[in-house]
């Protein structure tokens, strides 16, 4: 049985806790809705369990053996006590003692956001645990605003002029694993940020240099945003108001934080902007562009 298990293995962050415990060699396994049905989205080799957090039947068996998950809430299920409760308190019984659980910035102030209670059901169930709070993912750029950056030159964001603290991925990835494969930052919450918090001004122009040629950011209103992405891209209307709402967050002003958190953490810089850019700068380039 896997002594570590990992739920969102096949989203951003899960991903990179996938690649950081495949290159320790821990034995560990990728929580999955369907054995053989992820395809590309996991490293060859990636040990894999049926799991779904809407069936009960799969909790037990998944959990077996398992001393520390990673645990992420997908964005679809946002009744934490009728989707997600039920998983946890059969992890719980299963024997399960560590939660690392990716969380939010600020989470601890927005009662409003899923995050909040599932922070508080894991503290009221004994769980050991470890809460990663994030900034902003720089992969957003790289994943779910790629099409309009490759294709149309722009970043479609509503954010105004307010500053955005952005973290890579890969980084909260280690933190992630080295929590999982020890005890030292157990029953500990940290707020993870880059060292950098740009506006979406200076991230189009940074986009510019990057990739030779002219990116614009729309900086489009609200009601612009919602009937663009829901209504001509077909986006589902719930994941475009949450996305609405973050934006807001920035626009505002409150996205802003940086802190030392994570080169603490990491005994290194974090990755930066441009440093992310240039990694992933295939991703935004067409056969046809240079």
């Amino acid at each position: 049985m896997a002594r570590i298990l990992v739920t969102g293995a096949t989203g951003n962050v899960g991903r990179a806790v996938v690649a950081g415990l495949l290159a320790r060699g821990v034995d560990f396994a990728a929580a999955v809705k369907a054995v053989g049905s992820d395809g590309s989205r996991l490293p060859e080799g990636t040990p894999r369990i049926a799991f779904d957090f809407l069936v009960p039947s799969t909790h037990a068996p998944a959990f077996a053996g398992v001393e520390s998950l990673f645990l992420v809430r997908p964005p679809a299920l946002a009744n934490v006590k009728r989707d997600l409760a039920p998983a946890l308190h059969a992890a719980k019984a299963a024997g399960v003692r560590h939660v690392v659980f990716l969380s939010l910035q600020g989470v601890e102030a927005n009662p409003v956001v899923p995050h909040h209670e599932l922070e508080a059901l894991i503290v009221q169930l004994g769980f050991r645990r470890t809460f990663l709070r994030p900034s902003f993912f720089m992969q957003n750029l790289s994943t779910t605003h790629c099409e309009e950056i490759r294709d149309r030159d722009e970043i479609f964001v509503p954010a105004g002029t307010g500053r955005t603290s952005f973290v890579d991925v890969r980084d909260i990835g280690e933190i992630a694993v080295e929590a999982l494969c020890t005890d030292g930052q157990a029953n500990a919450a940290y707020e993870l940020t880059g060292s950098e918090a740009p506006t979406y001004a200076e991230v189009a122009a940074l986009l510019s240099i990057t990739l030779g040629r002219p990116i614009r950011y729309s900086n489009p209103s609200l009601p612009a945003f919602v009937w663009r992405k829901w209504r001509r891209e077909h986006m589902p209307l719930k994941f475009v108001l949450v996305m609405a709402a973050l934006y807001t967050v920035c626009r505002l002003g409150k996205a802003a934080g940086v802190t030392p958190e994570l080169q603490d953490l990491l005994g290194r810089p974090p990755r930066s902007l441009q440093q992310f850019m240039q990694d992933f700068r295939s991703v935004w380039i067409t056969p046809s562009r240079p």
